[in-house]
């Protein structure tokens, strides 16, 4: 047995509480398999297509994982889950959490400075027509001069195309 598969009592704790198949058209695959997969998937945070085929079909896992949480399955094996670790009084109510979600803070909450601030401390930038203002005499052979010394332009990282006129 693989690390993040049931065991033969876990899965029959849960295994009531598992739809029955449908009753048109292919049988399902076994909820126990798929449950393996989808317990593998959500353990080492890949992708789905990335679950290994031991575990079937991952487009299978994926949409039984979709109809549980749609018709409740989901919630009905917590609720029993929770309700049989409240009668042994293993729950500590203090520190139940069901809920994993993981909302990234903005820059500002976690202390950094607001972009105001940032602007005000970086110098202005200046378009290469005003630095040569700036450093040349104000006529326009000196600035055609900067610009006969600037590189072609082209898109980024590929390089010019040299093209040859036809004969």
């Amino acid at each position: 047995m693989a690390r993040h598969e049931l065991t033969d009592a876990q899965f029959a704790l849960i295994e009531p509480l598992l739809p029955d198949g449908p009753r048109r058209g292919r049988p399902w695959k076994d909820h126990r398999v798929v449950l393996n997969g989808l317990f593998w998937k959500l353990n080492t945070g890949v992708p789905w297509r990335d679950i290994p085929e031991r575990y079937g079909s991952w487009k299978t896992i994926y949409d039984r994982y979709v109809f549980w949480r749609r018709n409740g399955t989901w919630e009905r094996i917590m609720a029993a889950l929770q309700g049989q670790l409240d009668a042994e009084g293993h729950l500590d109510w203090q520190q139940w959490n069901i809920d994993g979600t993981s909302i990234r803070a903005s820059r500002a909450a976690a202390g950094a400075r607001k972009k105001r601030a940032l602007m005000t401390t970086n110098p202005p930038t200046m378009r290469l027509a005003d630095r040569a203002e700036d450093l040349a005499p104000n006529s326009t052979s000196s600035l055609m001069g900067v610009a006969s010394r600037l590189p072609p332009r082209s898109r980024p990282g590929r390089p010019t195309k040299a093209r040859r006129s036809k004969p």
